[in-house]
């Protein structure tokens, strides 16, 4: 399924050479930047301009903006879990977080919140060596859907924790995370320290992926382990009775908690639910499952399995360890990236599709539509027949029936 925790090898250049010089250098530039380990792809080419002086693409990227019926709010929170210390730089001290903390709101004016911050769209870059190619306006300047410090939406909400993939942050899963918001949950995207190529902490300091160097080859499986105590503190101070990390944190539902990630941070979600049963369902979107599921399972709590059609090992093996309501979906035509933010962005830079026919849209109405589908299900008693077997209305996906 391609589910490298890295970056991987670049991706083939096939397609990109009968566009103009210029705009070619731009389009793969942006495509290397935003998918890493994949490659995304457009439907007709948007409208690129490409700066003269310095060959970066010039465009304004939007989201596509939630379905749901509520506004969309956000804060950001700055944790630090002191009991115990960073497990890639102990001298740092005690383990930071970021996390991004989206809820359902009340309609309002003002500005959307930032995609992410200049200096971690440039570190995304010079981990690519692309710098002189994309500009890290154009990725940064992303425009949200959601409204920073807006007053939250009356009543009690599910609580969904989003992990992202390894080296990648949390932004790349805003998408999923304003749409679930909008569909009135509470979202906490969380970036782990060390562990992308680059996240914003408060101090001004940019904190890079020391793991990326540190860990050995197959040793991944300390990653999910790692998120999984992350993942337990996180919801510690959000349900804390006094004192809470976030000041809105009395509209969540303390008794319906799901997780969900991508890549390694998918995995991590079934670690995370064998160790804290608080989390009551979770989503791997199409990551190895580096730690194995618990030979005991996961106490019958429901789990899916949503990814690519390439086929994994560790999904074949772990399949009947999963004890409770289970799906495994695949869609045809998806990448590794699919279920993030980046077919979509690549889509409204005109990127072509050498190697996977499934657009930005398609890609985004797939995860949004099966993920949320499966939270409500598990987390309001909401049954919208999607999960019950293949549809008219996404012919790409399959269900499995077993490993």
């Amino acid at each position: 399924m391609g589910r490298r925790p890295g970056r991987g090898p670049l991706p083939s250049l096939i397609g990109m050479d009968h566009l103009p010089r210029g705009a070619a250098a731009a389009l793969l530039g942006l495509s290397l930047a935003l998918l890493g380990t994949g490659v995304s792809h457009a439907a007709p080419p948007a409208p690129t301009a490409v700066s003269p002086a310095d060959g970066t693409a010039r465009v304004r990227l939007e989201l596509p903006p939630p379905t749901g019926s509520y506004a969309v709010g956000r804060d950001t929170l700055h944790l630090v879990d002191r009991s115990r210390p960073d497990p890639w730089v102990p001298e740092a001290g005690a383990r930071e977080l970021m996390v991004s903390v989206y809820y359902p709101a009340r309609p309002g004016g003002g500005r959307p919140a930032p995609y992410m911050t200049s200096a971690e769209a440039r570190a995304f870059l010079e981990d690519r060596e692309l710098t002189g190619v994309v500009s890290a306006g154009t990725l940064s300047g992303t425009r949200t859907h959601a409204r920073p410090a807006a007053t939250p939406a009356r009543g009690k909400f599910p609580l969904v924790v989003l992990s992202p993939g390894f080296t990648v942050n949390r932004s790349t899963l805003t998408l999923l995370a304003e749409e679930l918001a909008s569909r009135g949950y509470v979202v906490a995207a969380v970036d782990h320290a060390y562990e992308s190529v680059g996240t914003a902490f408060p101090g001004g300091r940019l904190l890079r992926c020391v793991a990326c160097e540190k860990i050995p080859p197959g040793g991944y499986g300390v990653v999910p382990r790692g998120r999984a105590e992350d993942v337990s503190f996180l919801l510690d101070r959000l349900l804390a009775g006094r004192h809470p990390a976030w000041r809105h944190a009395g509209v969540i539902d303390p008794t319906r908690i799901g997780m969900a990630g991508h890549s390694i941070g998918g995995a991590s979600a079934a670690t995370a639910m064998a160790g804290d049963q608080r989390i009551r369902a979770g989503v791997n979107m199409d990551g190895s499952f580096m730690e194995p599921v618990p030979a005991r399972g996961l106490g019958g709590r429901p789990f899916m399995m949503l990814g690519t059609s390439d086929g994994d090992r560790s999904w074949t093996r772990d399949w009947p360890l999963l004890d409770g309501w289970k799906r495994w979906i695949s869609v045809t035509g998806a990448g590794h990236f699919t279920f993030t933010d980046v077919p979509v962005l690549g889509d409204q830079l005109g990127l072509l599709p050498p190697e996977e026919p499934l657009s930005g849209k398609r890609s985004h109405e797939i995860t949004r539509a099966y993920v949320a589908a499966f939270f409500d299900l598990h987390l309001t008693g909401v049954d919208r027949k999607l999960l019950d077997g293949p549809t008219a209305e996404h012919p790409e996906v399959v269900f499995h029936t077993e490993g």
